[in-house]
Parts: C-alpha cells; sequence; structure tokens
C-alpha cells in the first residue's frame, strides 16, 4: 500500500475550505462532481458490455428518435459536435453495419444517415440496459427526491440561461 495520500477531486476540497469559496462555486462543483461521476461509469458499462462508446450511443439514440433518418448537418447541431467529428462517428457505424447514408433527396449535396434494422434492434436492446442503469445510478433517490432535484434543475437551468442570454429571454 502506498504513503501517498488520496488525491481529491474539487468538490472535496471546495468542502474542506469553504470559507475560501462561495456557495455558488461549491454547487457548481457538486454538479459537475455528479456528472463526472455518473457519465464516466456510463461510459465504462458500455464499453465493457457492449464495446460501444458514448458518442456512439448518443448518435444512435438520436438517429432511433428519427425513423426517416436525419441529415449530418441536423446531427451535429443537435449533438453539439462538429461535422468533422460526426463524420468519423457515422463511417465506423457505417462500417459495422448499424447505419446507412444516402444522398438527401432534396439537396444532393447533403447526406442523410439513419439506423439499419440491425442497428435500431441492437441500440434498442442496449438502450434498455442503459435505462436500467440509470435507475441504479439514481437508486437511493426517492420519487419525491427525484422531482424535487427535476425541479431545482430545471430552475438552475432557467437561471443560467438568463444569465447568459441577458435578463430580457
Amino acid at each position: 500500500m502506498s504513503d501517498q495520500p488520496i488525491p481529491l477531486d474539487a468538490e472535496t476540497k471546495a468542502i474542506e475550505m469553504p470559507e475560501s469559496h462561495r456557495d455558488e462555486l461549491r454547487l457548481w462543483l457538486r454538479l459537475l462532481t455528479c456528472s463526472t461521476l455518473i457519465e464516466g461509469e456510463i461510459r465504462r458499462r458500455l464499453r465493457d458490455r457492449f464495446d460501444l462508446t458514448l458518442p456512439r450511443f448518443d448518435l444512435m439514440a438520436q438517429l432511433d428518435k428519427a425513423p426517416d433518418g436525419m441529415m449530418l448537418s441536423d446531427l451535429s447541431k443537435r449533438m453539439m459536435v462538429s461535422n468533422g467529428n460526426l463524420t468519423s462517428l457515422v463511417d465506423r457505424l457505417v462500417a459495422s453495419g448499424h447505419l446507412e447514408r444516402r444522398v438527401s433527396e432534396t439537396d444532393r449535396r447533403a447526406q442523410v444517415v439513419n439506423l439499419t434494422s440491425f442497428g435500431r434492434s441492437e441500440f434498442r436492446a442496449i438502450a434498455a440496459e442503459h435505462e436500467h442503469w440509470i435507475a441504479d445510478l439514481f437508486g437511493d433517490l426517492n420519487a419525491k427526491d427525484r422531482t424535487d432535484l427535476m425541479r431545482l434543475l430545471a430552475k438552475t437551468k432557467l437561471s443560467a440561461r438568463r444569465a447568459i442570454m441577458g435578463d430580457d429571454q
């Protein structure tokens, strides 16, 4: 066993020295820690169980909601990733048989991608397991806790949007 101290995350450091941090900063660090912890576990489970990355899962989730497919430009905006990053994700999923791509009927310069029947079937099986993982990760929260947290996070989202966009929004 090493005599090295266990490194502390930013939230723990803020809690241990609260006089040097405002409540808002500690709140931000708590949100970030929770998000990072949950996302890391979901990434690990997707990789270990399905040999799938979270970005590929997210791309398939977007396409599962669009039975007729989506243009790459719309997917890029929706996923908030560059066209270049999206193209490489699409290429890998086309190669694995999960997606197909075609030229748009309305704009010959644009490409439309959609899930193949194999891709849709695989995604839905993965998504069902993913839903159980999320339930497990939030398992210690009762119905009232979840309702309260949703309400407070909605309020937080609105506050952040107002700060970003200005008070006239």
